[in-house]
């Protein structure tokens, strides 16, 4: 008798997690929508969303804003953990740090929502697909010979890469500070990772470049190796994100 019972219970509950994940599966990689000159790109990996605004043309960062993300019945819920705009004007943290916003979201071919505050069609840049997309936060840095290694803290450097976008944030999450961010598309093989930049809040003088890098995977780890964009050596070593939130 128990057995009539348990199995059609559990047939629901496999039914109602298929269906969300393949929620999360819809929204998973890298959207696209242009008005004018001003871009937006929102990168969903993980669970973790990054929204960010910007002007290729005309060399200008406008925002970007982030955190972790559910999917339910055709909402977007997000817990927000960054704001450059929010910590620009110095709006009080309680009122957005670790707080939800919800947007309404539908799946075709492609992406239609109210994330970017009205309702608006966004194109499809890909789908997670690749060894490098997922959260990975900066984990160790070698300066001369010595590698410091580092634990995942509030203050962290995060680098949210979908199958071809790359973006890295500083941020804390525990008080709202927004130190930088820069961003664009990426290619990745053979030991060669390449960043090219499309938008970066310390400055436009770096949009347009391409950074090249000897990169490789080691025991889980990514060795980053090359020159940051002001031309200074630098060896990172950074970490998947993975549940750390």
């Amino acid at each position: 008798m128990k057995r009539y019972l348990i199995l059609p219970l559990l047939a629901i509950c496999i039914t109602a997690w298929g269906s969300q994940a393949h929620q999360a599966d819809a929204l998973a990689g890298a959207w696209h929508m242009q008005q004018g000159d001003i871009q937006q790109t929102a990168v969903f990996v993980d669970g973790y969303l990054s929204h960010s605004t910007y002007d290729v043309k005309n060399k200008k960062f406008i925002a970007t804003r982030g955190g972790t993300y559910d999917v339910a019945d055709g909402k977007l819920t997000v817990t927000w953990q960054y704001d450059s705009e929010k910590a620009a004007n110095e709006t009080p943290v309680d009122t957005w740090l670790g707080q939800t916003s919800t947007f309404a979201y539908e799946v075709a071919n492609t992406l239609t929502t109210d994330l970017s505050g009205s309702e608006a069609t966004w194109q499809r840049i890909d789908n997670n697909e690749g060894p490098m997309a997922g959260v990975w936060y900066m984990s160790g840095r070698k300066q001369g010979d010595e590698l410091a290694q580092r634990t995942l803290q509030d203050r962290r450097t995060l680098k949210i890469l979908s199958g071809k976008r790359f973006q890295w944030v500083a941020i804390n999450i525990k008080t709202g500070q927004f130190s930088g961010t820069g961003g664009g598309t990426y290619t990745f093989g053979n030991g060669k990772y390449t960043e090219n930049i499309e938008f970066f809040s310390r400055g436009g003088d770096r949009v347009g470049m391409s950074l090249p890098f000897d990169d490789q995977i080691i025991d889980g780890q990514w060795h980053h190796t090359g020159k940051s964009s002001a031309g200074d050596p630098m060896y990172e070593i950074w970490s998947r994100l993975n549940g750390d939130r």
